[in-house]
């Protein structure tokens, strides 16, 4: 946290945006919350690729540069700005692609307080709004042995359209045949550190040496294909899940007991005794966490494999009882390069301004924030947009829509 030199006090005398317009001088627009003024934007003098945040806290009369996590948007030279709730800001950005206008600023979520708490320092977080919701990822857990791999091999080959994996981060070489993107993201560890230290990873770990990770943006990509995202991670792994922002189903797989999973672990014939025998110990601190933490939404236990999976099924809603189609990639808004913006309780209204009079017909958009999901540092997904035939009309359409 820093100083502000570009920014001075002058610029809020001058006034920026009122939290819905547009401006041009140095194309800031800044938006209250308590004591604090949030200014987003840029310098005329910069020549910045991604927007920029600074604080102005009145209480100390000072400016501040937060730590901002998260994947910043690129910047445009014009955007609006939407307070939600008092917690995040809604940007709006003009001349944007259809998939990249819509993004949240949060200031005051219980995710910016976590890392406030942290780091110690004043923290702001971006995330990327989508239309549409999608399914909650799967994290499936278990002790070395207990067949997880098996049943998640057994799901993708039943429903390859349904579900994907997350692509891990991983600091170490390549190895032959290991492509960069498909096997691992191959990654300096400088650079995953510093992503890690951001909050960009869900879970990590290093192993020999090198770090192994699981980022948010790798589930995200899972989610932007129109797929379910399975994690295949330890139970360490999963607690840091758990803790994190991410909304997951959490599911412990467990062996009937330890003799048979050690005579599972033998019939392998890939490991030492003594690797064995520290899988083993390894599988009963798992066991005894996967039982009793309270990380876990539900535990199966393997004693049949063909059962398992039939169980398994279930919880995911694939057995009959729930449609089994994904659902549809999320689609991007058609945001009209010059607009005007405003707010009435939940529903965030759009109007197309064009220099002549058209044909109104579909002219406006409203944005159905009510059911907003997920958050930063990744997407927040449940926008809902309806078109609207004429801005006079959109109080009439707020009321259907209802």
């Amino acid at each position: 946290m820093g100083e502000a030199p570009a920014l001075c006090v002058e610029d809020l005398k001058e006034g920026f945006s009122n939290g819905f317009g547009l401006r041009t001088k140095g194309f800031k627009a800044s938006t209250d919350v308590g004591d604090k003024t949030f200014v987003i934007g840029c310098n005329n003098n910069d020549s910045a690729s991604s927007l920029e945040v600074h604080i102005y806290d009145k209480s100390r009369g000072k400016w501040v540069i937060p730590t901002v996590l998260g994947t910043k948007p690129k910047f445009y030279e014009g955007y609006s700005a939407v307070l939600l709730n008092g917690d995040r800001i809604m940007i709006i950005i003009r001349g944007s692609t259809p998939d990249d206008c819509i993004w949240f600023l949060e200031v005051d979520t219980e995710y910016v307080k976590q890392q406030k708490e942290v780091s110690g320092t004043e923290v702001v977080a971006w995330s990327k709004g989508v239309r549409g919701d999608a399914e909650k990822p799967v994290v499936i857990s278990g002790p070395s042995g207990v067949g997880k791999g098996t049943l998640i091999n057994m799901l993708m080959e039943e429903f390859p359209s349904m579900f994907g994996f997350s692509v891990s981060h991983t600091t170490r070489a390549p190895r032959d045949m290991e492509k960069n993107g498909v096997h691992y993201h191959f990654t300096e560890r400088s650079i995953m550190e510093k992503d890690i230290k951001d909050g960009k990873f869900l879970e990590f770990a290093s192993v020999h040496g090198n770090l192994y990770g699981t980022s948010i943006e790798a589930v995200e990509a899972v989610a932007d294909s129109g797929k379910r995202c399975i994690l295949d991670i330890d139970v360490q792994g999963a607690k840091s899940v758990r803790a994190s922002s991410l909304d997951a189903v959490f599911i412990f797989i467990s062996p009937p007991s330890m003799g048979e999973l050690e005579e599972r672990l033998r019939l392998r014939g890939t490991e030492t005794e003594e690797q064995v025998q520290k899988r083993l110990r390894n599988a009963e601190a798992e066991i005894e966490q996967g039982k009793s933490s309270g990380i876990f939404d539900h535990i199966l236990c393997n004693d049949n494999l063909e059962k398992c999976y039939e169980n398994l099924k279930k919880l995911l809603g694939l057995d009959g009882s729930a449609p089994t189609n994904t659902k549809p990639s999320p689609k991007g808004i058609d945001l009209p390069p010059n607009h005007s913006v405003s707010k009435i309780d939940n529903k965030i209204l759009i109007k197309c301004e064009t220099p002549e009079p058209v044909n109104e017909s579909k002219n406006s958009i409203v944005l159905d924030i009510s059911l907003l999901k997920g958050g930063a540092p990744g997407r927040t997904r449940g926008l809902n947009v309806y078109a609207i035939d004429s801005f006079s009309d959109c109080l009439n359409g707020i009321h259907k829509l209802s």
